[in-house]
């Protein structure tokens, strides 16, 4: 089994439900993405990094993009973060390149997420309920 298997096991074992308990301060942006199963129907959270952009989030995929949260968000083709103690609802996923996520981001983000060698992110809308519900930083 490769090592980036068996991390990605040990993550979605062990690491991720203790970092969803941790998740949610006012700063930051570790982010939980809520997704439902696309077989299972049933509902997950999942830990990420969340970037804000103008018109939603960007995620960057460590993994790659086989991974089951990553599959469920596109079939459902909507998810729900939560990020600084809000819930946003996205919707309109798409998986974007490293170049693209980087032109994006603000340059301090870019120079950082653009060296860690992510090939994909992932781009989502925040649903607007008639006004903007970004928080303001």
């Amino acid at each position: 089994m490769p090592i980036l298997d068996v991390v990605r096991q040990l993550n979605k074992h062990v690491l991720n439900p203790a970092v969803i308990r941790l998740v949610g301060g006012k700063h930051g942006s570790a982010a939980v993405i809520g997704h439902t199963g696309r077989c299972s129907g049933k509902i997950y959270a999942t830990p990420v990094v969340a970037l804000w952009v103008a018109d939603g989030f960007i995620i960057p995929l460590p993994y790659g993009t086989r991974v089951d949260w990553l599959r469920n968000v596109l079939a459902a083709k909507r998810a729900t973060i939560r990020i600084r103690r809000e819930t946003h609802e996205v919707s309109q996923p798409e998986i974007i390149d490293s170049a693209t996520a980087v032109s994006e981001l603000s340059e301090s983000r870019g120079h950082t997420f653009g060296g860690f060698g992510i090939a994909n992110f992932l781009r989502v809308q925040t649903v607007r309920a008639g006004n903007d519900d970004r928080p303001h930083t």
